[in-house]
């Protein structure tokens, strides 16, 4: 009876474990503005983050194709170029998702890439650039067990123990 009461413990302690390293989920923040000729120059490059936190936009929402509504973004994204017609230099920080098509061509975050494209019906060549691997470029927390559950555990491991 002994054994089985171990082993039962044992595979409950293993559960904590194991539980306690589930984090929950957290969405991703990125820098949201837009500047034309450098009106903007916060936004402009080179970013500096001194007085940034009002572009900061957390948790940074986004549409998806074919949805209504906004959905928390997975990546962050910036656009840098310049207008073919006009010459006018155009900054764009944002946040964007993937919508769940099966080719990279029409996902904007599946890779970055520079050359000329399309924004708001204009010509603009310049870089979009997207990522999500850095905080404001928006990388989750890394998991950390749950201190409430770790005491829980210790509690269990100890009570069972006397």
């Amino acid at each position: 009876m002994d054994k089985v009461c171990s082993r039962q413990n044992t595979v409950h302690i293993v559960i904590l474990v194991f539980l306690s390293w589930i984090g929950i989920a957290h969405s991703i923040d990125c820098f949201k503005c837009v500047s034309m000729n450098g009106k903007f120059p916060a936004c402009d490059d080179p970013f500096h983050n001194n007085h940034s936190l009002q572009m900061l936009e957390s948790p940074c929402m986004g549409g998806r194709k074919g949805r209504d509504g906004l959905f928390p973004a997975t990546s962050c994204i910036k656009i840098a170029g310049v207008f073919d017609d006009t010459g006018e230099r155009i900054t764009v920080r944002g946040c964007g998702l993937d919508s769940g098509t099966v080719t990279t061509d029409t996902e904007i975050i599946r890779m970055s890439h520079c050359g000329r494209f399309y924004y708001n019906d204009r010509y603009v060549h310049g870089c979009l650039q997207s990522c999500n691997d850095a905080d404001a470029c928006n990388a989750a927390p890394t998991a950390t067990p749950s201190l409430s559950l770790l005491a829980a555990i210790l509690y269990h491991v100890t009570s069972v123990n006397s």
